[in-house]
């Protein structure tokens, strides 16, 4: 089964606190989903009939009668069958999530959840190959090379995107394929350190956002450095979201 794009996934968000629908809208949207919103088992029994979404993701508060009723609708034959539902439970209750899967969920999260569990297990739902990283387009140093003739001429370039697996390099001298270099990324003024193999590369006429360079995958990082990269990506996600709430 191909890998999804999040964009090409509509995802129906069913949550009866406004302010919980409020922050997954604008994650799951910031995550490149396209997202449907209802506050009521009602609205969101008509939006599944008018979109057929991919996914449902449910807020675990609903009265059982309400999640039987929307768990019927995505099970029974027609356009809806096989909707997967992820459950977005408030605390870790083990009987809660036994009876959820029982009645046909797919998953069972705890809030609050990661964007990045979040985002592999909407995928995970729908492909047996679920991309592994949340990538945010943000631009970046990065300083690659060493001056070595093994590792390169050190030079200074930036990234369109990055991921807590690698990043996207623009720049107008693609490295060949399967390369390795070390390369500095500097986040917050300080730099994080990686081995970083060349899994493709892109002319000046067909890069990520039609820019030339190159996507790279981390071969060597340390658990601190990685750690520091997805809070990076955690902090650009959520840091603003209830502002204005």
């Amino acid at each position: 089964m191909p890998i999804p794009f999040p964009h090409d996934i509509s995802l129906l968000l069913v949550d009866s606190s406004a302010t919980d629908r409020y922050y997954f809208a604008i994650l799951l949207k910031r995550l490149e989903f396209n997202v449907l919103v209802s506050e009521s088992s009602e609205e969101a029994l008509k939006l599944m009939q008018e979109h057929s979404p991919s996914a449902v993701l449910m807020d675990s508060a609903f009265p059982d009668a309400n999640r039987a009723e929307i768990l019927r609708a995505v099970t029974a034959p027609g356009r809806n069958r096989n909707i997967p539902v992820i459950i977005l439970a408030d605390r870790d209750d083990q009987q809660l999530k036994k009876d959820c899967l029982e009645a046909g969920c797919s998953e069972h999260l705890v809030r609050p959840v990661e964007p990045g569990l979040l985002y592999r297990t909407i995928l995970k739902t729908l492909t047996s190959t679920p991309r592994e990283h949340i990538r945010i387009a943000i631009p970046l140093k990065v300083v690659i090379g060493d001056g070595t003739s093994h590792g390169g001429v050190e030079r200074t370039e930036y990234t369109t995107t990055i991921s807590e697996g690698g990043l996207y390099l623009r720049t107008l001298f693609p490295w060949p394929k399967k390369s390795s270099a070390p390369v500095k990324i500097f986040i917050h003024n300080r730099a994080i350190r990686a081995t970083a193999e060349v899994i493709y590369n892109r002319p000046m006429t067909g890069g990520v956002f039609r820019e030339p360079g190159m996507g790279m995958k981390f071969t060597d990082i340390s658990q601190n450095d990685r750690k520091i990269v997805r809070h990076f990506i955690k902090e650009h996600l959520t840091s603003d979201i209830f502002i204005g709430l």
